[in-house]
């Protein structure tokens, strides 16, 4: 399964460095071009690539990460999705007072999967902080959780086995809009460092 990022801040690097640990091919992308990361790539472990958005995008995974007032534009660009898992990291926050923004009665993921037809949208990574995603996933003799949450029980399962290889613990909220609502910025999960232990 490869992997493919759009984006490289804080949660794209820490994702990536993970998902290469655990054996994964990934393309890192961002607006700034491969150019620009390089180096970058080069520090995040075996397997990973700086590429374009358009190869990123061709990934059967492609990790979306990137400011929410980019989202639309970053979409708009993405010629036409053929059936990948976009797993969706975007939170709607008003910068610099990081306070969740109105978007009336749908969750931010709704919204992105309206920006993506022919996407299988699957939201995740998104409630914890980058320094604790970045850390390593086993603590206290458990496993830390990221929580997940879509309309399509094939790309939750897909994303769910690759949550597992790189360590940590995955749980199904659901769908797009009860899992979405817990999940987005402010919901119940926002922030929530929890550890599965052991049976």
């Amino acid at each position: 399964m490869k992997i493919g990022t759009i984006g490289a801040g804080n949660i794209a690097q820490a994702f990536v460095r993970h998902a290469a640990k655990a054996g994964f091919d990934v393309v890192i992308s961002s607006k700034s071009g491969p150019g620009a990361l390089t180096e970058l790539a080069a520090t995040l472990g075996p397997g990973v690539r700086a590429g374009t958005v358009a190869e990123a995008v061709q990934a059967d995974i492609v990790l979306l990460s990137v400011p929410w007032d980019a989202v639309a534009e970053v979409l708009a660009n993405v010629p036409a999705w053929q059936n990948q898992i976009v797993l969706e990291t975007t939170n709607a926050i008003h910068f610099p007072d990081f306070k969740p923004l109105d978007l009336g009665a749908k969750t931010s993921s709704e919204l992105v999967a309206e920006q993506a037809p022919g996407a299988r949208i699957v939201k995740g990574f998104n409630t914890l902080g980058a320094a604790l995603l970045a850390a390593e996933p086993g603590e206290g003799g458990g496993q830390r959780v990221i929580f997940i949450s879509g309309d399509d029980a094939a790309a939750k399962a897909d994303v769910l086995k690759l949550i597992a290889q790189m360590g940590f613990a995955g749980i199904d909220l659901g769908g797009l809009v009860a899992g979405g609502r817990l999940q987005q910025f402010g919901g119940a999960f926002s922030g929530a460092n929890l550890v599965k232990l052991p049976a």
